[in-house]
């Protein structure tokens, strides 16, 4: 009997074992904020993590059963990854099916003296790069690995740590790009369950690979701290931001409350402005006292 091929059943498990904690929920996102339409011309960006690598088989898998009739470009921008990570990227690619194209760029060089945490500016670029190739590639769409932890973690970083209340977007017009769209299909996917499914089929992605990110790595591991392994949490996360702080506290606080990041989740889908003492809209700051009278 002919053994099948490892993608096969890598496939098979987002639709089976994982149907309800990630297709679903996939699914779910891309119905409820109409991320993919016809003719739609989408890159699906990967960085080589758990997550890119997630939504790129599941938007394979949405275009073989879906009505919708879209293209797929899956595309890796390279800012300068050492060798090894560069072909573990290619390797998981080829065992997983996932046709990719790899566009070379210096960006780790670019941001290596941008100060004591470049992973702003690094992002940034990145982004830059991938809607200027994914336009050359005909695509209208770019599509992010960014999943539920992600959002809620974003929520609380912005009012923590910004001073204000907002949210990462399911899927927003791009300002410098005009016609191109960005849309996070994963948007209500949970990250423990794409560790699961990670764990579940044996597979291993590339974290954060940047010179900066790769030495905190290393004094980590010096230092006996587990969590400079293969951990699960996300491919660009700095170990020693305010993201992983936020990380912890949803973790502490979901002990007390299974419900907690769900109502994180609703504190921005239900916002009342008759109780708000300010807001922004369209760039315009407006204040309670202004109309009070």
């Amino acid at each position: 009997m002919k053994e099948e091929a490892p993608h096969i059943n890598i496939e098979r498990s987002i639709i089976k074992q994982f149907r309800k904690t990630i297709w679903r929920p996939f699914v779910r996102g891309l119905q409820e904020y109409r991320m993919v339409e016809d003719g739609d011309r989408i890159a699906v960006c990967i960085s080589g993590g758990k997550d890119s690598m997630l939504l790129a088989k599941c938007l394979q898998q949405l275009k073989r059963q879906s009505s919708t009739k879209f293209e797929l470009e899956f595309l890796v921008m390279d800012p300068g990854y050492h060798p090894a990570n560069r072909a573990l990227i290619e390797e998981n690619a080829a065992r997983m099916n996932i046709p990719i194209r790899i566009q070379d760029s210096d960006i780790f060089d670019a941001v290596a003296d941008a100060g004591q945490s470049p992973c702003y500016l690094c992002a940034r670029m990145r982004r830059g790069y991938l809607y200027a190739n994914a336009g050359k590639l005909g695509c209208n769409k770019i599509a992010l690995g960014h999943h539920f932890d992600d959002v809620i973690e974003t929520i609380l970083m912005g009012i923590f740590y910004g001073g204000q209340i907002n949210t990462m977007m399911p899927k927003l017009h791009s300002t410098n790009f005009p016609g191109m769209e960005l849309i996070r299909p994963l948007y209500y996917v949970k990250e423990e369950d794409i560790v699961a499914w990670k764990e579940y089929n044996a597979l291993h992605f590339l974290q954060c690979a940047c010179r900066f990110t790769e030495q905190i790595a290393r004094e980590q591991m010096a230092a006996g701290d587990s969590r400079a392994g293969d951990s699960g949490l996300g491919a660009d996360i700095v170990h020693t931001s305010k993201r992983q702080e936020m990380k912890e506290l949803i973790r502490a606080l979901r002990k007390n409350s299974p419900f907690i990041d769900a109502n994180i989740m609703k504190s921005v889908e239900n916002i009342n402005l008759d109780a708000c003492l300010g807001y922004v809209r369209h760039g315009i700051r407006h204040h309670f006292m202004d109309d009070y009278a």
